[in-house]
């Protein structure tokens, strides 16, 4: 017999909707929360990544971080290398003040010292300029001694030239006198009697005045001389010994008329030195003569005084042109004719020197510098 169906069952077929309902709901919900784990797994994907990433960028920051404190420690290295040299800089510049302040106090010493040298210096400056004007004054005085020792010998032989004039002076107004006494109406033989007694009074004024010339102070001044006539004048004054002691002389200054720049009267004082000193050779010579000649060259002229005489010693030659040495007697010379000649001849930019051999007689020589010369050697810059 058939089951019966209670009243308040429902029917099969809505029963199986609900459960279906159900099961989709269920489905669904299940569904959903698939949805929401796929949206998690999704968000913790996303989270994941975006944590991997954060990792990714923290790991390049504490890479780069490494290097920023490498880099810091080579920059803290290099300032502490930096700083150890800027304290040395800094003690080393603190020497060098200390050392700039040790050579300023050293330079003001080293001034002061210099004040007190340069004052010295203009002292013995001074000084030595005033030693030296009285060398100068005492060689001056010494040069004139020298030519009034040498007047002093020449006494005889002047005071023959003297005669000689005055003699004639004499002998020419004693005959005018006899003329005019004797009534001679001729005045042309009186006036020429008169005129040559004239010509013997300027003979010896000529004679007088060149004494008062050579015998005076030469002055410092220089100019342009003519040597032969300056040569010439000092054999005037020399002649009449050099005749007494029956000494030849010959003079041969060639054609051409040196010029030089000099004092004539200290010139002459040189030749007449060397005249005599060759005279003085000549007294017991077999042979008495004496040559003086000249050659020009292209800046200076050579004068040559060469005597027959027995000659200089070797071992004196040396000591010929010295202060106050002499070979002659005790009483019959002063040691300075030579010497005085010597340095004359150099004040004049020139030399002098000497040649000899035993019994072939002595050759001194003195080289003096032309005018010309002397004008270019001024006019060179």
């Amino acid at each position: 017999m058939p089951e019966a169906v209670p009243e308040d069952s429902e029917p099969p077929g809505t029963q199986s909707e609900q459960t279906e309902t159900r099961l989709r709901a269920h489905v669904e919900t299940l569904e959903q929360r698939l949805r929401k784990r796929d949206d998690q797994r999704r968000a913790l994907l996303h989270i994941m990544a975006d944590l991997n990433e954060a990792n990714r960028r923290l790991a390049d920051q504490r890479r780069a971080m490494l290097h920023i404190l490498a880099d810091y420690e080579k920059d803290r290295s290099r300032l502490a290398g930096h700083t150890e040299r800027l304290d040395k800089s800094r003690r080393a510049l603190l020497h060098i003040l200390q050392d700039y302040h040790q050579s300023n106090l050293r330079l003001a010493d080293s001034r002061k010292a210099m004040i007190h040298i340069m004052g010295d210096l203009r002292e013995t400056t001074a000084e030595m300029q005033r030693r030296e004007q009285e060398l100068r004054d005492k060689q001056e005085q010494l040069v004139q001694a020298g030519k009034l020792a040498t007047l002093g010998e020449l006494t005889t032989g002047v005071a023959h030239e003297l005669n000689n004039p005055l003699n004639n002076t004499s002998l020419f107004v004693a005959n005018a006198m006899d003329l005019i006494e004797l009534g001679m109406p001729e005045k042309a033989h009186i006036l020429r009697e008169l005129r040559q007694a004239m010509e013997q009074v300027r003979k010896a004024t000529e004679i007088i005045t060149h004494l008062r010339t050579f015998g005076r102070a030469a002055p410092a001044s220089r100019e342009p001389i003519a040597l032969r006539a300056v040569i010439e004048r000092a054999l005037s004054l020399v002649q009449e010994q050099l005749r007494l002691h029956q000494i030849e002389v010959t003079l041969d200054l060639g054609p051409q008329e040196p010029v030089i720049v000099g004092n004539a009267i200290q010139l002459e004082q040189v030749f007449i030195n060397l005249l005599t000193n060759a005279r003085d050779a000549l007294v017991e010579a077999p042979r008495k003569a004496i040559r003086i000649s000249a050659s020009l060259g292209r800046d200076a002229v050579e004068i040559a005084f060469v005597d027959s005489g027995h000659g200089i010693p070797s071992a004196l030659e040396r000591r010929i042109f010295d202060p106050f040495f002499t070979t002659k007697e005790v009483g019959k010379g002063t040691g300075l004719g030579l010497s005085i000649t010597y340095g004359i001849v150099k004040d004049h930019g020139g030399t002098i020197s000497v040649q000899s051999s035993p019994d072939e007689g002595a050759t001194f020589l003195i080289h003096l510098p032309l005018a010309s010369a002397h004008v270019s050697e001024l006019s060179a810059p």
